[in-house]
């Protein structure tokens, strides 16, 4: 006969601490379920509509399960803090591994940079998404997708670790501490977010506010929509020209 639990969470960490109890597993997976759900939906806003969500939601319980078994419940960590940085990381590592950006849309991302190096050059400043438009004949809108899918994928692939590197030559020189945080690393990273602040200074004050709540408050756009009192699909659009611009102005400075 099996035996069923009425848990609380911390009954439920007791059991699932001392012998790995499988109901108190599944009590603190589903507790949790919403962490998943919360960071699919946001990463998913930065990627293309072929990339499938149930795909998402995969990776992210594979995080979420991860984050049960390595959670020490005696630390002074709150597990969903734990678990957000499992869960967010297992969803971008797995989109690092697949070439979810469709070539159609790597194919448009060129010419649209194409046109942007030749309206600069024609006009001697940054121009704007609207210009590109006009200048290829397609929707703004389609313009700052593109632009932002695709730096969002050279942003995944930064800490791709190149294949063709003989581990054999290298092994015997140096072991890497990947935990180290080297102050040259650190000293970029302080620049670029200074930088960074600065652009955002730059923008609209309805960019301001949707990069705001979005990236240092953490809604979601649809919660975003409710705050200003604009429909989700607005809120994306403010969204994607506000990462448009930063993007502009952010690959000048790399």
């Amino acid at each position: 006969m099996v035996q069923t639990y009425l848990f609380d969470e911390q009954t439920a960490w007791k059991q699932w601490t001392k012998s790995r109890d499988a109901e108190a597993g599944n009590f603190l997976v589903k507790k949790y379920l919403t962490l998943v759900s919360y960071h699919v939906q946001r990463i998913a806003t930065g990627l293309p509509k072929n990339v499938s969500r149930d795909d998402l939601n995969s990776l992210g319980m594979i995080g979420l399960l991860d984050a049960l078994e390595k959670f020490d419940p005696t630390r002074d960590l709150k597990f969903d803090t734990y678990a957000s940085f499992r869960v967010r990381g297992a969803i971008i590592d797995g989109l690092r591994k697949e070439d979810w950006l469709p070539r159609s849309t790597r194919e448009k991302a060129k010419r649209i940079e194409a046109t942007i190096e030749k309206l600069e050059q024609r006009y001697m400043r940054n121009v704007s998404s609207s210009e590109i438009a006009v200048e290829l004949g397609i929707p703004e809108d389609e313009v700052c997708t593109t632009i932002n899918e695709h730096f969002y994928a050279n942003v995944l692939s930064i800490d791709e670790q190149p294949v063709e590197l003989d581990d054999k030559e290298s092994a015997g020189f140096a072991i890497k501490d990947e935990k180290a945080i080297h102050p040259e690393e650190k000293l970029i990273k302080s620049e670029l977010v200074d930088d960074l602040a600065k652009l955002i200074e730059k923008l609209n004050e309805k960019e301001k506010l949707v990069v705001s709540l979005f990236y240092f408050e953490e809604l979601t756009l649809t919660e975003i929509g409710q705050v200003m009192s604009l429909s989700t699909s607005r809120i994306s659009q403010i969204h994607s020209r506000a990462l448009f611009k930063l993007n502009q102005s952010l690959v000048k400075l790399i």
